[in-house]
């Protein structure tokens, strides 16, 4: 299973090679053509250059991690996350650094002090360990400037359930090479980004250099469906198939295309969901603007736990995501417009 093999590789931003080479050995055998540009997005040209309208569908390879920042002189590492890290989640969890196995630690609770116990821990007191005795040490193994990556194994969860690491936006990545091995009539690049996580970076190269006339990115985004949330502060639930963005804190999308894709997902008889939040963005926030502007949707697949150690992810929403973007892509022009 392709989501199985990206979810469980690493690559954050500005390091997203194994990704990127991953996505490549798929994809080569029924592709065009493939490119890395360089800021290292990988643009899949699915055809030769036709007339028929450009689309590019976009997914962002990289995930949030760790950077090492300083070794103390006891062999301890201290870091600074790579995208957006909730510290309180890090405490105990185990991490890959190259070839190493780390855990992040912290002072016991035991040790604490009563105010101390109140406070929730900062990144600042964190550290990894990674079974070092001294500086000299440690720095055989590890370099300021590497990362550290969660590891975890994506497998089965309940049922109709996937749990792994990287769902934001891996899953969005194994869609689009899923729908790169079918056949359209339209021209049609897929952009494989890198640096989401730190400022929709890639994207923007990505979408000045391709130039598409009309742009869909796939994510996986946030599901706030749990106890602790009343269920009509629910941003996207797992199950209920896709979620179509409406606005975000980078995009407000054009409800001319919104209403389209509602009417065809009706049509088709597939599930969707309006995403119903406004914090956070995604590439689209970049490729709308991008040279005289670019009429962009972002369908995203609602994922539990997003940018932690494991997110959990339902999996049938996997199938409506393609099968709704399949049948946006066979609708173009006649059925679908985004002029």
């Amino acid at each position: 299973m392709l989501l199985k093999i990206l979810s469980e590789l690493n690559g954050t931003s500005g390091a997203e090679k194994e990704i990127r080479q991953a996505l490549a050995a798929e994809l080569e055998p029924c592709v065009h053509s493939l490119s890395t540009d360089k800021i290292g997005n990988l643009i899949v040209q699915k055809n030769p250059p036709l007339s028929a309208p450009k689309v590019m569908i976009a997914a962002h390879m990289d995930e949030v991690a760790l950077m090492i920042t300083a070794i103390t002189a006891d062999g301890f590492l201290k870091f600074q996350p790579v995208g957006g890290i909730d510290p309180r989640i890090l405490v105990s969890k185990p991490l890959k650094i190259n070839a190493l196995t780390g855990v992040i630690g912290a002072k016991a609770i035991h040790l604490q002090k009563p105010k101390e116990r109140e406070q929730a821990l900062t990144i600042e007191q964190l550290y990894i360990d990674i079974g070092a005795k001294s500086k000299e040490e440690a720095e055989k193994h590890v370099k300021i400037g590497d990362y550290a990556y969660f590891f975890t194994e994506m497998e089965k969860l309940g049922q109709g359930y996937l749990k792994g690491k990287a769902f934001d936006d891996r899953v969005g990545c194994a869609i689009l090479a899923q729908l790169l091995k079918r056949d359209y009539a339209l021209n049609l690049i897929g952009a494989f980004t890198v640096q989401e996580e730190v400022g929709l970076r890639g994207a923007t190269v990505a979408a000045y250099h391709v130039q598409p006339d009309f742009a869909i990115v796939l994510e996986g985004t946030v599901s706030a469906q749990m106890m602790e949330v009343e269920e009509g502060e629910w941003v996207t639930e797992p199950g209920k198939g896709p979620a179509l963005s409406m606005l975000d804190n980078a995009t407000l999308y054009q409800p001319q295309l919104l209403r389209q894709v509602i009417d065809l997902a009706e049509k088709m008889g597939i599930p969707y969901q309006l995403r119903r939040g406004h914090s956070g963005g995604n590439d689209a926030g970049r490729i709308h603007l991008s040279r005289e502007g670019i009429p962009t949707i972002a369908l995203s697949v609602p994922c539990r736990y997003i940018h932690s150690t494991a997110s959990v992810l339902a999996e049938k929403d996997i199938e409506h995501t393609l099968n709704l973007v399949d049948g946006i892509l066979k609708a173009i022009p006649h059925e679908f417009s985004f002029r």
